[in-house]
């Protein structure tokens, strides 16, 4: 759905979009939006559908035409499918009801349970299928559209309540509130100030298999703890397709790289031609990295808002974008900066005392697990409750943090296992 490439058409179009979405001008005439969104992710997506539910004028920028290729492994858990938009159809390559665990391709015992535990989908229609949802809601969608900066003082910024989203070919964009929701890499987290406290290397391959073995494959994933201290691999089925990866600290691209290749070659997959390899860097922020500038917020990877243990975050996307989304509508109404930073404080509060005590347990994990990864394996393939844990996050009825908050032998556990590392 891109519009136009020379900079007249892309003109237009911002005309006719502030026509049809931008509720106001500014002195100048040019439209104003009441809230951009930059980035067409799953966190760009739920804070477009969150700010136009609430019923503001929204515009989604996404540099790529979509739907487009995401190095992920595609798991929905089930704090992911609770935070879809009312409606919303997973586009499902599998269900899985089996994990095998192996130490370092040792040690192999495979759990399975009659309820799903979660799900495989394949991000490019995810991802878009999230995006048309955005659209039904009312947002505008404007792909190719690259985002250079934000500004918030200076000459392309006709008032104290707005803000100028500059792109890449020097046209501005004006907003009452952006949302900056692209990627590791984020423009946006670099204009906000993100910390990041920890960076891992992921490496995935996209391996069509033959029936035979996809049907050895079905239902069934493998999660590897791996050897370097927090490092694992996984095995996600999709149909004909294995998305096979694996996942350590960043600094250790040769070894994760051979972690990967062993991987492959032990799984005995090394005879077929992966159909995409990739790589990607995950960003964990520290606990004291803003969430806001001005009228401008961030939300997952651009925030560096995911689990730090498994890495997982299209729910911490999700979960943030909706509730970026909805405190970027209520910053579209502010009329001065007191009012602006009350509800950019308030989004970063919702924030910190839901997934950012989820973040602190899963820091304390793989602490836990680069120090003793055979001891979690024993745990969880050999004691029943532990494995019951596991399944519980999985399937949505827990998270981390709230087993650990409500359960006390899991506390008592963690505080020992904390000691003993």
């Amino acid at each position: 759905m891109g519009h136009g490439s020379d900079r007249e058409q892309k003109h237009i179009v911002s005309s006719e979009n502030g026509a049809a979405g931008a509720g106001a001008a500014s002195e100048h005439g040019e439209p104003v939006w009441d809230v951009v969104v930059v980035g067409g992710g799953p966190a760009g997506a739920s804070a477009a559908y969150a700010a136009a539910v609430a019923g503001r004028q929204v515009l989604l920028l996404e540099k790529s035409e979509l739907p487009r290729y995401k190095t992920c492994g595609g798991g929905i858990i089930g704090p992911s499918r609770d935070s879809l938009p009312p409606g919303f159809e997973l586009p499902l390559q599998d269900k899985v009801h089996a994990v095998t665990f192996s130490l370092n391709g040792r040690l192999t015992r495979t759990r399975r349970s009659r309820r799903m535990l979660f799900g495989l989908i394949n991000r490019p229609e995810f991802d878009a299928g999230l995006v048309e949802q955005a659209q039904k809601a009312g947002a505008v969608l404007r792909t190719g559209a690259t985002v250079a900066r934000v500004e918030q003082h200076g000459p392309a910024v006709p008032d104290r309540r707005t803000v100028a989203v500059v792109l890449a070919d020097g046209e501005t964009v004006l907003a009452r509130a952006v949302v900056g929701a692209d990627g590791s890499a984020s423009r946006i987290g670099a204009h906000v100030g993100v910390k990041l406290d920890q960076v891992d290397l992921g490496l995935e391959a996209e391996i069509p298999v033959p029936a035979t073995v996809a049907d050895d494959w079905a239902g069934r994933v493998l999660i590897d703890w791996g050897p370097m201290p927090g490092s694992y691999g996984w095995v996600f089925p999709k149909g004909r397709t294995l998305t096979v990866g694996v996942i350590s600290a960043r600094g250790e691209g040769a070894a994760t790289k051979r972690y990967l290749e062993d991987f492959i070659a032990r799984l005995g997959l090394a005879g077929f031609e992966p159909a995409v390899s990739s790589g990607h860097l995950t960003r964990c922020r520290s606990d004291d990295s803003p969430l806001s500038r001005g009228r401008v917020l961030v939300c997952g990877d651009a925030a560096g808002l995911l689990e730090p243990w498994t890495r997982e975050g299209i729910s911490f996307a999700l979960r943030s974008g909706r509730l970026a989304g909805e405190w970027a509508a209520r910053i579209s109404e502010a009329h001065d900066a007191v009012d602006a930073r009350r509800q950019a404080l308030n989004y970063a509060f919702a924030i910190k005392s839901g997934l950012g005590v989820e973040m602190g347990v899963g820091r304390r994990m793989l602490a836990l697990f680069e120090r003793r990864p055979g001891l979690l394996h024993a745990a969880i393939t050999g004691f029943r409750p532990a494995w019951k844990a596991f399944a519980d996050i999985a399937r949505g009825s827990t998270t981390l943090a709230g087993l650990v908050r409500t359960h006390p032998m899991a506390r008592r556990a963690l505080e020992a296992m904390d000691r003993r590392a």
